[in-house]
Formats: structure tokens, sequence, C-alpha cells
């Protein structure tokens, strides 16, 4: 996935108690339900590991 702000990278960065795409070039932080409409195949993947994904 491509960050809407820059052309970097989103990658799944997840903690103990929440789950965002994080842009490896400009650091943006995206939440799941704000770029969901954009998931591409790999990152649906990922996020499909988990059974519950929360939104905050």
């Amino acid at each position: 996935m491509q960050c809407k702000k820059c052309t970097g990278h989103l990658e799944v960065a997840r903690s103990c108690r929440r789950v965002r795409l994080k842009c490896q070039k400009c650091g943006h932080e995206y939440q799941i339900h704000e770029v969901a409409d954009q998931l591409d195949a790999e990152t649906e993947e990922i996020l499909s590991r988990w059974n519950c994904v929360i939104y905050d």
C-alpha cells in the first residue's frame, strides 16, 4: 500500500493495544478504517492473522 501523503510504503505497525498502518518514508500513521477501501492483498493477508482488530 502507498501513503496518501507521500509515495512511501505503508506497513502494519502493531503494538499491544492497537494496529495501525505506518508510512516508512514520512512516519504518518493511519487507523485501519481510514484506508480500509485501499487495502491490497498483501496487507489484507497480514491483517487476517488476527481474529479481531480493535478500532480506537
